[in-house]
């Protein structure tokens, strides 16, 4: 795992000190993944690139330096996790709606000392009635469709703030599905990037939009109507 991350990171232009912290990680991961499921991926360095190196790669791809951020759907911790250890500017809010998982996170965020980051336990759409329109970046690593993901994370991105859905590269008729969504929710996409995971032979697909005005107040609505009738 070590030698993927030091190979692969000067790739992404990034930092090798932050090493340490992301193999432990992982290696926390893996063990609880024993008793509690969490990651299908269970090689090490399958870890590293379709974990570690995936989330990271939002760094150079959308320049995400700083600012607030909400992962919404966070899981094991991705793209969340791996983005706060690596840039400590970043303050991100770990966001999911299942309790183990989140005390997980929070397990590892106090192993790694890390003090840029929040766990939250609830549902998107609940955590938007006491955090609306706060964050400067959502990001959602492949949790629902695009229509359903834009209703969960734009109500929760400021006006001139972006939300990063991290998707497989084969989604076209879902972006073309979700322009409804995004538009009625205040946004717009920006841009839409295919990039190859560094040492691995899989291409994944970045989906920026950029918030640019705000969320109608009846959005987000209850996930049961989010679900039954997407803003198609």
């Amino acid at each position: 795992m070590k030698s993927v991350l030091m190979e692969c990171l000067p790739e992404l232009g990034l930092d090798v000190s932050s090493i340490p912290a992301l193999t432990q990680f992982a290696q926390m991961l893996l063990q609880r993944n024993q008793v509690m499921n969490l990651t299908a991926i269970t090689e090490p360095k399958d870890v590293a690139r379709l974990h570690l190196l995936d989330s990271l790669e939002l760094i150079p791809l959308a320049g995400m330096e700083s600012g607030t951020v909400v992962d919404v759907g966070a899981g094991a911790g991705f793209p969340g996790l791996p983005l706060a250890i690596m840039q400590p500017e970043l303050q991100v809010t770990l966001l999911d709606s299942l309790g183990k998982r989140v005390d997980f996170l929070q397990e590892v965020c106090s192993a790694l000392s890390l003090k840029n980051t929040v766990c939250v336990h609830g549902r998107a759409e609940e955590f938007a009635l006491e955090k609306r329109e706060s964050f400067d970046w959502a990001v959602s690593r492949a949790v629902a469709s695009l229509p359903i993901l834009s209703e969960l994370c734009l109500p929760l991105v400021k006006t001139g703030g972006h939300f990063l859905a991290m998707k497989s590269s084969h989604t076209e008729t879902e972006i073309e599905q979700a322009k409804k969504a995004i538009h009625l929710l205040g946004g717009r996409i920006s841009w839409i990037k295919d990039y190859r995971i560094p040492t691995a032979d899989v291409t994944h697909r970045l989906i920026c939009v950029e918030k640019i005005t705000h969320t109608p107040p009846k959005y987000p609505r209850r996930f049961a109507q989010i679900k039954k009738a997407p803003l198609l």
